[in-house]
């Protein structure tokens, strides 16, 4: 059995050309249509069934997707206008657990991601070849990171995620 962490798979860099940048812009694009579509008719007490043993729940995960590539947007937004801004973590695991996860209903979330997925695919849009190779800086793995690579990082990251729940969906017969 495949591992339940990594449904599609571990995340792999891969270096830049044209045809990977415009595969990856579209499935930025259409990620919230594949999420939203991935937990549509789920009822209260699918959304807070964990994706796997020890994992966060459906809900968790959504809001989750949402904190994330929030974060992400506003770090490219940094790495773009600015030289080698040094960026701010966060604990992913703590923000799953704030009331605004638990108790706000997920299409909040997909409604957000939609936005923020036109916004986001409109600047990289925009990106020349050189701005890719823009960098910031991660402190708490202190290392400099390309927009390219965490892009590469961002296009799997939600592929990932709508598989825990597709995988779910799965197993349980939903």
């Amino acid at each position: 059995m495949k591992d339940p962490r990594y449904p599609i798979g571990n995340f792999e860099f891969k270096p830049f050309s044209q045809d990977t940048k415009n595969g990856w812009l579209q499935e930025m694009k259409v990620f919230p249509t594949n999420l939203d579509a991935a937990v549509n008719d789920l009822n209260k007490e699918q959304l807070d069934t964990p994706y796997r043993d020890g994992g966060w729940t459906v809900r968790q995960l959504v809001h989750h997707l949402a904190d994330s590539h929030m974060n992400a947007f506003i770090v490219f937004k940094l790495a773009i206008t600015e030289d080698l801004p040094t960026i701010k973590d966060y604990s992913e695991n703590d923000w799953s657990f704030t009331s605004d996860v638990l108790d706000t209903p997920i299409p909040v979330s997909i409604i957000l991601l939609n936005a923020l997925h036109q916004r986001w695919t409109d600047l990289l849009h925009s990106f020349t070849d050189e701005q890719w190779q823009r960098k910031f800086f991660h402190p708490t793995h202190n290392v400099e990171i390309s927009l390219w690579d965490f892009f590469a990082v961002y296009t799997w990251h939600g592929k990932h995620h709508v598989a825990h729940v597709t995988t779910l969906r799965e197993l349980k017969g939903w």
